[in-house]
């Protein structure tokens, strides 16, 4: 008479909740930059304040111009995606850091790193014609980042499958200020209404760099080893 042995069932693989919110540190930025590259192309134009600004260009226009008159809908959509995506992936990425010690820096660094995602949804809901909240969440979109990126990469520097991202995003927050400056000296209201100047590349090149570094920290986790 033969005797089986109990078959153990053999272990299956968890998901991990944090890398999967990570993808959205990617796929926010993606999804923005895509949008505004796009709709900037098809835009005949907006009027904001009673101005109508036409043809609209890519190099003198704001992007938030893309969220008045006929593109005002898809842009604004891609504003709150966009946003809603790269919060849960900032979440995803510190949550991934759980256990790694000081909770307190991580969680400092959750709250200002997702502020940045809170400006996108901000933008997205009012327009220029609504400048205080507009320009507030502009400003953690491009403006925090000088302060946030510093201290998670402080944070970051001290989990050494994390030091290399950490000492970047110390150079981060230097590049973005440096950025944002050159950003304030060529914008000027006046001169984007008369459809002149470089704000607007100028507004995109900061845009791109302060969502790539996001986007960067999106891959980064994603890379890592399960636990």
């Amino acid at each position: 008479m033969s005797t089986r042995l109990p078959v153990r069932p053999r272990p299956t693989a968890r998901a991990n909740p944090s890398r999967a919110l990570a993808l959205g540190a990617i796929a926010g930025p993606v999804l923005f930059t895509l949008a505004w590259l796009v709709l900037g192309f098809v835009s005949p134009g907006y009027t904001v304040s009673g101005t109508h600004i036409a043809p609209y260009s890519l190099v003198s226009q704001p992007i938030s111009g893309l969220g008045m008159g006929d593109t005002a809908p898809f842009m604004n959509t891609a504003f709150v995606l966009s946003g809603l995506l790269l919060l849960a992936g900032v979440i995803g990425v510190f949550q991934g850091n759980a256990g790694t010690g000081r909770p307190a820096a991580r969680w400092l660094s959750t709250v200002l790193l997702a502020l940045s995602p809170v400006g996108l949804v901000v933008v997205g809901l009012f327009d220029l014609d609504s400048p205080v909240p507009h320009f507030t969440g502009a400003a953690l979109i491009y403006m925090l980042p000088i302060l946030s990126f510093p201290l998670a990469g402080r944070y970051l520097r001290g989990i050494p499958r994390w030091r290399r991202f950490g000492n970047g995003l110390l150079i981060a927050g230097a590049l973005t200020l440096l950025l944002t400056a050159i950003f304030l000296m060529t914008f000027d209201e006046n001169t984007t209404a008369a459809g002149h100047g470089i704000g607007g590349l100028t507004q995109r090149i900061l845009f791109t760099e302060v969502l790539a570094w996001f986007a960067a920290m999106g891959w980064w986790a994603r890379r890592q080893p399960e636990a």
